[in-house]
């Protein structure tokens, strides 16, 4: 492990979460919170923690990896032939077993009630996801590298775009230039939609032809050693309308207004009101039909929930986008985003981009 501490700590606010719930295993079944705990995100990979010991159960193709990345934190099992992860809970005597019910089949369920028969099976989904909310510095930074990344990549775009690309084209150059300038994958699948289908706020690439006189809007984000990075710019071809300038003007205002506010403390649905309230005020408020964000991590949407129905609080390093939009059907849409840092004081926004009207 790169920091064998960080893993020491993680698992210690597990357990703490684990005791509250009065529970005396885990099987974690999430790929993210696997590697949150491990440091090994593989999708073949079993975790069990219980009140005294952490195992990791894999099989042959990745035990030496295994031992190398979580040996001395985690006792390392290997899976022989015929046998499957759940065969090591025959060992154990746990009578309250915390599963991740929102992501184990009932398959798996059916297996674990069949090696532990007398345990009780208890739902502890979002335990982890609770914990996960507040990004230590090694998260951060990695973040941070990620959103560099996406900032290179916005400049390069500004360089690259012209009328005759295709949506598809744009969307292709993002990814490469992403992929050759030191990203494992892609956050999501890549938004790159032009005209009158930048009113689609999830819209994918098309062969629609870039024109002259459209807005173009590129959500992008990628993954650099596990986190993930998004943002998302608008920009237009050309020239623009009075409209164009107008409605852009408005999500800009509302996001800067967003941005000024947010800090520990305050409800995580008073920072969509903020920034819903100036879009209302200009009129457009059934244009806005998303919340203004989500958090950002191991995984590209993961709490908090900045929304209408958003229930928190804000608190030191939680990391949330910040992302309003005016969708216009038929005509065209805005949206603008960051990823901000929340602290006592206000936010950190890593995201340099240029936010001003840019006409390319």
């Amino acid at each position: 492990m790169d920091d064998k501490n960080i893993y020491v700590n993680r698992l210690e606010r597990v357990r703490s979460a684990m005791k509250e719930r009065d529970l005396d295993g885990f099987w974690i079944s999430k790929q993210e919170n696997q590697g949150y705990v491990t440091g090994f995100p593989s999708p073949d990979l079993s975790v069990l923690l219980t009140t005294e010991e952490n195992y990791l159960i894999t099989d042959f193709r990745y035990i030496e990896t295994a031992e190398d990345i979580c040996g001395g934190l985690f006792q390392v099992r290997m899976t022989q032939t015929g046998q499957s992860a759940f065969d090591l809970l025959k060992e154990m005597r746990v009578a309250r077993l915390g599963v991740e019910e929102a992501v184990l089949t009932v398959a798996d369920s059916k297996k674990i009630s069949e090696v532990l028969p007398k345990a009780e099976l208890v739902d502890a989904s979002g335990l982890m996801e609770d914990i996960r909310i507040i990004k230590d510095e090694t998260e951060l930074a990695a973040m941070e590298r990620a959103i560099e990344l996406t900032d290179r990549c916005f400049s390069h775009m500004l360089q690259t775009l012209h009328p005759g690309m295709t949506e598809r084209e744009g969307a292709l150059e993002i990814e490469t230039f992403l992929k050759k300038n030191g990203a494992q994958h892609l956050s999501f699948d890549t938004i790159c939609v032009s005209g009158m289908r930048t009113s689609l706020p999830h819209g994918v690439p098309s062969d629609k032809i870039i024109e002259k006189g459209d807005l173009v809007t590129m959500d992008f984000g990628c993954v650099v050693d596990g986190y993930c990075s998004d943002m998302t710019r608008t920009v237009a071809i050309g020239s623009a309308t009075d409209e164009q300038r107008e409605v852009y003007n408005i999500v800009l205002e509302a996001q800067l207004a967003a941005l000024s506010a947010l800090k520990a403390g305050m409800e995580w649905a008073q920072g969509d009101k903020i920034a819903r309230d100036i879009i209302e005020a200009a009129g457009y408020g059934p244009y806005f039909g998303h919340g203004l964000g989500h958090g950002v991590g191991l995984e590209i949407h993961e709490l908090p929930t900045m929304s209408r129905r958003g229930r928190g609080v804000f608190a030191e390093n939680m990391t949330v986008t910040v992302e309003p939009g005016i969708y216009l059907p038929k005509k065209f849409g805005v949206r603008i985003e960051d990823l901000a840092i929340i602290t006592s004081s206000g936010i950190i926004n890593k995201v340099k981009s240029n936010k001003e009207f840019i006409i390319l």
